[in-house]
Parts: C-alpha cells; sequence; structure tokens
C-alpha cells in the first residue's frame, strides 16, 4: 500500500495575485481621494504609495500576506462573480 501523493500547492498563494489584489485596493483608495477632494496627482500618488506599502508588507510579514491573500480571494471572487453575471446576460441574447 502506497500512501496517496501529497497535494500540490494551490496557485492561489502566487505573488502576481497578491500585486494584483494590492494594484486593485490602491485603485480604489485613488479612486475615492479622487472623487473625495483631492486632484488627480495627489490622488495618484498616495494611491501608488498604498500599493508600494501593501506589497512590502506583504512580503515582510506573514500576517499582512495572509490578509492579502484573503482580500484578494474576496476581491477575485467578486469579480469572477460580476463576469458570470455578464457572461449570463451576453449569452441571453446570444452573444
Amino acid at each position: 500500500m502506497n500512501s496517496p501523493a501529497p497535494a500540490a500547492q494551490p496557485a492561489s498563494n502566487s505573488p502576481a495575485r497578491r500585486i494584483a489584489a494590492a494594484l486593485i485596493l490602491s485603485g480604489l483608495v485613488f479612486t475615492v481621494l479622487w472623487i473625495m477632494a483631492f486632484n488627480v496627482v495627489i490622488s495618484l500618488l498616495i494611491g501608488a504609495g498604498c500599493c508600494v506599502v501593501i506589497v512590502a508588507a506583504g512580503s515582510a510579514s506573514d500576517v499582512v500576506e495572509m490578509i492579502l491573500d484573503a482580500v484578494a480571494s474576496v476581491v477575485f471572487g467578486v469579480v469572477a462573480v460580476i463576469a458570470t453575471i455578464v457572461g449570463a446576460i451576453f449569452s441571453m441574447f446570444g452573444f
């Protein structure tokens, strides 16, 4: 009797996924700041700073990395639901 092979690590822990989630979060920060009161340049600077801080903290701390992975799962889950709804609407009209 052979023991089963260990399961492969899921691809959800990739650095690209965390960076993409950080980019989405910094885009949200930029949008909120731009709508609230700031001009485009200041909002871009603050959003880029948030992205750099999130990525640097994720690579330095396991807790922040775990939180960022959880946020990435939620963000990409919401994007998947939106894509499913749009796909369903397009399929109803035969696109």
